[in-house]
């Protein structure tokens, strides 16, 4: 925090005692003396907290926020963003080539992603793989309601970084601001002066970072809604690199679980690659998480190791929610079964060994769920695969039709799914519509496609599971009675019955 020199509270101090003598010599009431002083100390105090004589909110965090530095190796699953990051950095890190080769400092790295990705923990290799001081805010700290006290904090928290390399005795520093959309928003020329004087201050900062500086400042910042910001804050000269964060792939998700499982007593059994492939779309983050939750499950369950089944439970906390404890009458609870069966038996068909359990566990919201697990990450789909999806997903609700004569509520969140992934059929061109751009179409031929669609992937949904009726008085019981049935269970009987 920057200090007022001592030599400058006497003065000011000395000049409120001549003041005051002053004034009471003129007559002046003391009362009113009394509370000028005490309004104008109240402003001055006011002032402080401001941003006006100290350093803003947004340092005094960051400052407070200096993290542990971790390296590059610490982060699993993101190889790409890793390299390229690691490019990027060779100005701060190789400053001798750089020179002789006349390249720009680089001003800023921009790290875009979906949420828990990483990018966090990349900033902060960042800082310890170029040895620097390392200073973290997040956007919010920035907004404001008082004009020109986020741009101050923005001064401030530059000034910091610099600060801090001296003090470290480092020549260079690294400023991440996260969720940074924030204060980098487009500017539409209204009335947020604000904002703008924030925005503005920031990129006054980034064009102020010159290659002859002692400490150089290198601006890194995270969002996840790139789309949001201002093109000013885009453009080169200022965030020179953009690096997309995805999220990991099998091989990553893996590493991902080994580095979480290094302080982890886990079971000689258990196959950590097998589970990065039943948590396809998990993020760094719920990966962390569903090693933390294995282990207190084994913890619950007084188990020196964590076992294959903490794991598979883990999964279906992070995916679907606690396990809720709802009593449920047999009426409702044989409807479900029927309506998770028809879920399954499709999926089976389509995808043979693509599921991985059936379960009556109440967890969030349902009632019911069918765990799949892919055969291998996939990332393009062809319109076979998309109608797949649209089957299973049709299967709960057709099955109920076939054993009750109607549906339920439970399929509202099954029709969803179905009416997005028919979207995704129109807009790819996949439809009798062709190739057209959606705002060509008017509501009226969106409705009927959509309709067209969803009801002839029904006709063959109903014909699939209206062979297998049999089939599901079998798997009735034993999921009623046992409350899971697992995929390799499911198989089996499917395999019987079709013998």
């Amino acid at each position: 925090m920057r200090k007022i020199s001592s030599f400058g509270k006497e003065i000011a101090i000395g000049a409120a005692i001549v003041l005051f003598i002053f004034l009471l010599y003129v007559g002046f009431p003391p009362a009113f003396m009394v509370m000028g002083l005490l309004m104008f100390g109240a402003l001055f105090l006011f002032a402080r907290q401001r941003g006006g004589l100290a350093m803003g909110t947004a340092g005094k965090k960051a400052a407070a926020r200096k993290p542990a530095y971790l390296t590059f190796e610490d982060i699993g699953g993101q190889d790409q963003p890793k390299r390229e990051l690691t490019e990027a950095l060779d100005f701060l890190v190789h400053r001798d080539k750089i020179l002789k080769l006349g390249i720009r400092p680089l001003k800023g790295i921009l790290l875009t992603g979906p949420p828990g990705t990483g990018k966090t923990l990349l900033a902060k290799a960042a800082a310890h793989h170029t040895h620097s001081a390392f200073i973290a805010a997040s956007g919010s700290e920035f907004v404001e309601m008082y004009v020109g006290v986020g741009a101050g904090r923005i001064r401030d928290l530059f000034k910091e970084a610099r600060q801090q390399a001296v003090k470290l005795k480092r020549d260079s520093a690294i400023v991440f601001i996260d969720e940074i959309d924030g204060i980098g928003g487009k500017r539409d020329g209204g009335q947020h002066r604000e904002y703008d004087q924030t925005l503005n201050q920031l990129l006054t900062e980034m064009d102020g970072v010159q290659g002859d500086e002692s400490v150089r400042v290198l601006l890194i910042a995270a969002t996840n809604r790139k789309e949001l910001l201002d093109p000013a804050l885009l453009r080169p000269g200022r965030f020179d690199r953009q690096i997309q964060v995805d999220l990991p792939d099998k091989s990553g998700r893996e590493h991902i679980l080994r580095l979480h499982a290094r302080n982890k007593p886990i079971d000689e059994g258990v196959s950590l690659g097998k589970v990065a492939e039943e948590t396809f779309g998990f993020s760094g983050a719920q990966l962390e998480s569903v090693m933390n939750e294995a282990a207190i499950y084994a913890m619950r369950e007084q188990s020196e190791k964590v076992q294959t089944a903490h794991l598979t439970q883990a999964i279906d906390k992070v995916m679907m929610g606690e396990r809720m404890d709802r009593e449920t009458t047999r009426e409702e609870r044989e409807r479900v079964a029927i309506h998770e069966l028809g879920h399954a038996i499709v999926a089976e068909h389509v995808r043979p060994g693509s599921v991985a359990q059936v379960s009556l566990t109440p967890r969030g919201q349902a009632l019911g769920y069918v765990r799949h697990h892919p055969q291998q990450d996939r990332y393009l789909y062809t319109q076979t695969v998309l109608e797949e999806q649209i089957m299973i997903a049709l299967g709960g609700a057709v099955a109920e039709e076939l054993n009750y004569g109607g549906r339920s509520t439970g399929s509202r969140g099954d029709f969803e799914q179905a009416t997005s992934i028919v979207r995704t059929l129109i807009e790819s061109g996949m439809s009798d519509l062709g190739i057209i751009h959606p705002q060509a179409l008017t509501q009226e031929q969106w409705s009927r496609e959509n309709e067209k669609i969803l009801n002839e992937l029904t006709g063959k949904t109903r014909e699939l599971l209206g062979s297998k009726l049999e089939t599901f008085r079998g798997l009735l019981d034993i999921l009623v009675s046992e409350e899971t049935l697992s995929g390799k269970q499911l198989r089996e009987i499917l395999l019987k019955q079709a013998a």
